[in-house]
């Protein structure tokens, strides 16, 4: 996950990890995996989101929750966003 997201920051691009049938709450870990890379890409300026709202501000219910993860630059998530609220 780490070359991804430092590949995408270099060449931009969106990372994304979307909820599916098999894990309707995604698959990568929020404490582990989704927040200390999510502080990473906002410091960078970009926008770390679970697809309804920032991953910095999901509270952990549990050690090993797991969350939908979608990051990139602020302009290619806003667009994101904007076809995931159309659904």
């Amino acid at each position: 996950m780490v070359a991804d997201v430092h590949r995408t920051i270099l060449n931009g691009g969106i990372f994304l990890y979307p909820p599916t049938k098999d894990a309707p709450n995604g698959k990568l870990r929020l404490l582990y995996e989704c927040a200390p890379i999510s502080f990473i890409i906002e410091q960078a300026g970009g926008l770390a989101t679970t697809g309804k709202g920032p991953i910095l501000d999901v509270v952990p219910e549990e050690i090993h929750q797991r969350t939908p993860l979608y990051m990139g630059s602020k302009k290619d998530i806003e667009e994101l966003l904007h076809y995931l609220d159309k659904d």
